[in-house]
């Protein structure tokens, strides 16, 4: 073996060296009492939305009527949606809130009406219930439903795939809501 792969095989390990024991420093520093591995103590910051790149056609300006979405949404497509939103939000009943609140039988609550969770004002100040309109409105555009809302989610801008999720949502509770009839 060469000088030159002996160099290269000796500053690969000890890159990793540094990697390995640089992290587990900079974490120390980070936690230096060890919190912060509960996930319930970790605090939420307001983070802005990254803008997506425009697509060909541009996203609507209001959401389009509920009803007529949910004619043909389609449960198991809502569930398979959903599973973006899982990062932040439960679906199980009586299960956690995480990052977002827990929606097992959001469908017809009150907004900021699960215990625990610390809303932002923008929905504690809005009032109403997670209607279908309100679902809908909100998933669209949440900054713009509710302008200050700590959801960081820009929204889902095709009308088949948020109709599904708030048919997957509807199907989250023990007597689901009936389906708005225009």
């Amino acid at each position: 073996m060469d000088s030159f792969t002996f160099n290269k095989i000796a500053g690969a390990v000890l890159s990793a060296l540094l990697v390995i024991f640089g992290g587990g420093t900079l974490i120390g520093e980070l936690y230096p009492d060890g919190k912060g591995k509960d996930f319930k103590e970790i605090q939420i910051v307001e983070v802005a939305a990254v803008e997506e790149a425009p697509k060909a056609e541009a996203a609507p300006a209001e959401a389009a009527p509920i009803a007529q979405l949910l004619a043909s949404a389609s449960v198991e497509t809502g569930e398979n949606a959903f599973k973006r939103c899982s990062a932040c939000h439960s679906v199980n009943k009586g299960g956690a809130n995480g990052i977002g609140p827990n929606l097992y039988g959001v469908v017809g609550r009150p907004l900021g009406a699960v215990e625990g969770f610390s809303y932002s004002g923008a929905l504690k100040e809005k009032g109403g219930a997670w209607d279908y309109e309100a679902l809908n409105g909100f998933l669209l555009n949440p900054k713009g439903w509710a302008p200050g809302t700590k959801m960081a989610f820009g929204g889902i801008r095709r009308d088949d795939e948020r109709a599904a999720v708030i048919a997957y949502l509807r199907s989250l509770a023990d007597e689901p809501q009936p389906l708005p009839t225009q």
